[in-house]
């Protein structure tokens, strides 16, 4: 068996991004792979222009998730007239202009921003080359002091409870998440990486884009991931 660092991500608002369309933030359902290895390195103190490291971070974790609540999912409209000598702020560090002529300002600026509303999710993760640095003991003490505040998607989006939810001892992730406390009380979905468990009932596989190139802030690449139900008391694997 091996270890496997449980993580909890419980908000008020959580936003688990996904494509951006125009002016549409829409969200999944699951926790992206790029989003798991930001809020890690954040909470290791690491700076954006450490690409390297983040690509070698991502690179590393194998994770799975179970939706221990699945919130509700509302959207946000956000809407600010700005003038030419305004400013909009952005996480890349520099001031946002509007391109084009004067017409440019002469409507405001739309956002829809997507959130899931009192979610709960459950992660397992593992680090291939384990006895590398960082080793799970060193994102485990950081996620409990972490270097700077730590958010679940968009920095609004802040944790209710302490992230780092203990040990699991498993053959994979499909059943680090089921031997994981609190036992479930209900069927809950989740999902995990091809290779990483199969049920005997009924799931899923499907191709999910959610890794990041961090030296060009690009999303790109597919991995398969597995999703199903698992159910109390009778989860039955392979």
């Amino acid at each position: 068996m091996a270890l496997h660092m449980m993580m909890r991500l419980r908000a008020p608002l959580i936003s688990f991004g996904g494509e951006t369309i125009d002016n549409h933030g829409i969200i999944r359902s699951f926790p992206a792979l790029s989003m798991v290895t930001g809020l890690l390195a954040n909470a290791l103190g690491w700076d954006r222009s450490d690409a390297a490291k983040h690509n070698i971070l991502q690179e590393r974790l194998v994770m799975g998730a179970r939706l221990d609540s699945g919130g509700s999912l509302l959207v946000d409209f956000q809407t600010v007239q700005l003038s030419a000598n305004d400013k909009g702020w952005t996480t890349r560090g520099s001031a946002e202009g509007r391109a084009g002529g004067a017409g440019t300002y002469a409507g405001p600026h739309l956002r829809y921003r997507q959130y899931f509303g009192d979610m709960d999710v459950l992660l397992a993760l593992r680090l291939k080359s384990a006895d590398e640095s960082p080793t799970l003991s060193e994102l485990a003490s950081a996620l409990d002091k972490p270097a700077r505040p730590l958010f679940v998607g968009r920095k609004n989006c802040l944790p209710t409870e302490r992230v780092m939810a203990g040990w699991v001892e498993a053959d994979n992730i499909l059943n680090a998440l089921e031997r994981a406390e609190p036992a479930l009380q209900a069927s809950t979905l989740a999902q995990w990486p091809v290779g990483e468990g199969e049920l005997l009932g009924e799931q899923e596989t499907k191709d999910v884009c959610d890794e990041r190139n961090w030296s060009s802030g690009v999303h790109g690449g597919w991995r398969p991931v597995r999703e199903g139900l698992l159910h109390p008391a009778q989860v039955e694997t392979i």
